[in-house]
């Protein structure tokens, strides 16, 4: 007897395909939802701005100091302090080429409003939109500092220091937080476990062991030696 040949039914064939189509598109967004969480998000298009290591570039010195500063961060305020002008007078005269690194890892200290991030995203849209008023802008930051465990600067108050800095151009990014998964990911990228951390010429310091000497080191050959430091950093 022959056997009656099966029809193949495509109603099941086309929902079983309907049902891949469907799970490969869920996949694939999944994965672009994942790759914009974990991205390094828009980088600031400056020529201050190294897109690759996020850092903010003044002067042009073979000496190289590298600053990763957290602006919630009360002893980067008294880094600031101590060194910062003589950092940016090195740099100004070209004596040492100074990056400056905007990070976050003190969001929790700002009750939920992620200050740290916001300010760091902030100053790379002054940078970006108004890269002669950056400078000026970063010592307002510090100028201006909240305390820890504040709701820190609103978003408002961030731009209205940008305008007095010469950097209005910049309310739109700040309000819009335009650089904040970009600050992210220099922060991770950098392993940044305290603040400040510096560099010299390539070398992060150990500030806890002394090493804040190298910087100034640095800065007397520059002409702009400082009184030293007392060697306790690093908010965690």
């Amino acid at each position: 007897m022959a056997v009656a040949k099966k029809s193949t039914n495509w109603f099941v064939v086309g929902v079983s395909t309907a049902v891949v189509i469907v799970l490969v598109a869920i996949g694939a967004a999944v994965w672009w939802a994942n790759s914009l969480a974990t991205g390094p998000g828009t980088a600031p298009q400056s020529a201050l701005v190294d897109k690759d290591t996020g850092a903010i570039t003044f002067g042009t010195g073979d000496d190289v100091v590298d600053t990763y500063v957290d602006f919630m961060c009360p002893i980067c305020g008294d880094f600031e302090d101590q060194y910062g002008e003589q950092l940016q007078t090195a740099a100004a005269d070209n004596a040492i080429t100074l990056n400056i690194h905007p990070i976050s890892i003190l969001d929790r200290y700002s009750q939920n409003t992620k200050y740290s991030t916001r300010a760091a995203s902030a100053m790379y849209c002054v940078a970006d939109k108004a890269p002669d008023a950056a400078l000026g802008y970063f010592n307002s930051l510090f100028t201006n500092q909240p305390e820890e465990n504040s709701v820190g600067l609103s978003d408002d108050e961030l731009a209205s220091l940008a305008n007095e800095a010469g950097a209005g151009a910049a309310a739109d990014c700040i309000a819009d937080g335009t650089y904040k998964t970009f600050v992210a990911s220099q922060t991770t990228k950098h392993d940044i476990q305290g603040t400040p951390t510096v560099e010299v010429n390539g070398k992060r310091l150990d500030l806890q062991a002394g090493e804040i000497t190298k910087l100034e080191d640095v800065l007397a050959k520059a002409g702009t030696a400082g009184s030293g430091a007392d060697g306790d950093s690093s908010d965690k």
